[in-house]
C-alpha cells in the first residue's frame, strides 16, 4: 500500500510538473503574439512619420508628429510654416488610406484562406479584384455604370466586385458547396471578368486603356478625406464582426463535420465572414484600385511567425499588412523621384521574394 500511495503521488506530481510546462509554453506563445503585434503596430506609426516625411518639401519625423498633435493642442509645439498646409492638405490622407487599405485587405484575406480552409483563398483568387476591374473598366473606356457623374469609377467597381462574392456565397448557401468548389468558382469568374476586361482594353482608345491601367495597378494618391471616412467606418464596423467570429474559424479549420459537431453553424458563419470580407475588399479596391500581394500573403507571413490562432492572425494580419503597405508607397515615391511608380507594382516586386524566401527558410509546416 506505501508502495501504491508512493506511485500515485508520483504520477500527480508529474502531471503537474506538466501542466506547468504547457501552462508556461502557451504564455511563451502568448508573450510572441503580442510582441508581434506591437512591433509593427510601432513600426507602422513610425512609418507613417517617414512618409509623410518625404517629398518636395522635407521635414523631419518629429516635426510631422509636431504637426499633426498641434491640430489638437494647439500652441503646445512648434510647427514649421508651412507644415500644417503640406502634411494637413496633401501627404496625411495618402498615408491614412494605406493604413486603413493594408489592415483591411490583410484581414480581409486572412478570414477567406481561414473560413475555406485554403491557403490560396484571397480577394484575387476569388474573382473579387477582377470583378472591380470590369467595372472600372466599364466606366473609364464605355461611359458605363450603375451611377453617374463622379460616382461612376468608385461605384461600378464597388458592384461588380460584390458580384464574385454573392455567388460564392450562394454556392455555400444553396448548394452547399465545398471551400474548393468555392475557390474554383471564384478562379472561374476572375477568368470571365478578365476576358471581358481584355476585351474592352481591346477596342480602347489609347488615353483611356491607359487610364485602366493605371488604375488596375493601385494607387493611394487619390485619397481623399470623404474616402477615408468611409473605408473608417466601414472597417470599424467589419473588423470587430470579424474578430468576435475568430474562434468559429478556429473550429471550422478543423473541418465541417467536426465544426458542426460542437455547435457551430457552418453555413451561417462561411456566409457571414465572406460577406463582410467581400465588402471590406470591395470598398476598399473602389477608391484605390487594385493592389495586390497583401490579401495573399499578409496572413500567411504572420501565420508563420505566430501560428494559426485567428483570434490573433487577424489583428495581427492587419497591423502587418498596414505598414507593408505604407512601406510600399514609400519606396514607390522615392525609388524614381519624382516619377510615383503605383503601389501596387511594389507591392508584389517586394512581396513575391520575400514571401518565397520565408517559405524556403521556414523548416516545419505553418498551415
Amino acid at each position: 500500500m506505501h508502495t501504491k500511495g508512493l506511485k500515485m503521488a508520483e504520477v500527480e506530481g508529474a502531471a503537474a510538473v506538466t501542466r506547468s510546462e504547457i501552462q508556461e509554453e502557451y504564455k511563451k506563445f502568448i508573450g510572441r503574439k503580442i510582441f508581434f503585434i506591437s512591433f509593427f503596430l510601432l513600426l507602422t506609426i513610425l512609418l507613417c512619420g517617414i512618409s509623410i516625411s518625404l517629398g518636395p518639401l522635407k521635414f523631419s519625423v518629429l516635426e510631422v508628429y509636431a504637426t499633426i498633435l498641434d491640430r489638437f493642442f494647439p500652441n503646445f509645439f512648434d510647427v514649421p510654416e508651412l507644415a500644417p498646409i503640406v502634411v494637413w492638405n496633401i501627404r496625411l490622407a495618402r498615408v491614412i488610406m494605406g493604413v486603413l487599405a493594408g489592415v483591411g485587405l490583410a484581414v480581409a484575406g486572412a478570414v477567406m484562406q481561414g473560413v475555406l480552409r485554403n491557403p490560396l483563398a484571397s480577394p484575387f483568387t476569388l474573382g473579387i479584384s477582377a470583378g472591380a476591374g470590369l467595372g472600372a473598366a466599364l466606366a473609364i473606356i464605355a461611359g458605363v455604370g450603375f451611377v453617374g457623374g463622379g460616382l461612376l469609377l468608385v461605384g461600378n467597381a464597388f458592384i461588380f466586385s460584390l458580384i464574385p462574392a454573392l455567388v460564392i456565397v450562394g454556392l455555400s448557401r444553396f448548394k452547399r458547396a465545398t471551400p474548393e468548389t468555392m475557390i474554383l468558382a471564384g478562379i472561374a469568374m476572375t477568368y470571365i471578368f478578365s476576358a471581358v476586361s481584355s476585351l474592352l482594353h481591346y477596342f480602347s482608345d489609347a488615353e483611356a486603356l491607359k487610364d485602366v491601367v493605371v488604375w488596375m495597378m493601385g494607387d493611394l494618391g487619390k485619397a481623399t478625406w470623404d474616402d477615408l471616412y468611409i473605408v473608417a467606418v466601414v472597417l470599424a464596423i467589419c473588423i470587430p464582426v470579424l474578430i468576435w467570429k475568430s474562434w468559429d474559424l478556429n473550429v471550422v479549420g478543423a473541418g465541417d463535420e467536426t465544426a458542426k459537431s460542437l455547435g457551430i453553424n457552418v453555413e451561417r458563419t462561411r456566409i457571414v465572414v465572406m460577406m463582410t470580407a467581400s465588402f471590406i475588399t470591395a470598398v476598399i479596391i473602389c477608391f484605390t484600385g487594385m493592389i495586390g500581394f497583401i490579401g495573399l500573403v499578409a496572413p500567411h507571413i504572420t501565420r508563420i511567425c505566430i501560428g494559426g490562432d485567428n483570434r490573433f492572425v487577424i489583428p495581427a494580419s492587419g497591423i502587418f499588412g498596414a505598414a507593408f503597405l505604407v512601406a510600399a508607397d514609400i519606396i514607390a515615391r522615392e525609388v524614381l523621384p519624382p516619377i510615383i511608380i503605383p503601389v501596387g507594382i511594389i507591392t508584389s516586386f517586394v512581396g513575391g521574394p520575400l514571401f518565397l524566401y520565408l517559405i524556403i527558410r521556414k523548416k516545419k509546416e505553418y498551415w
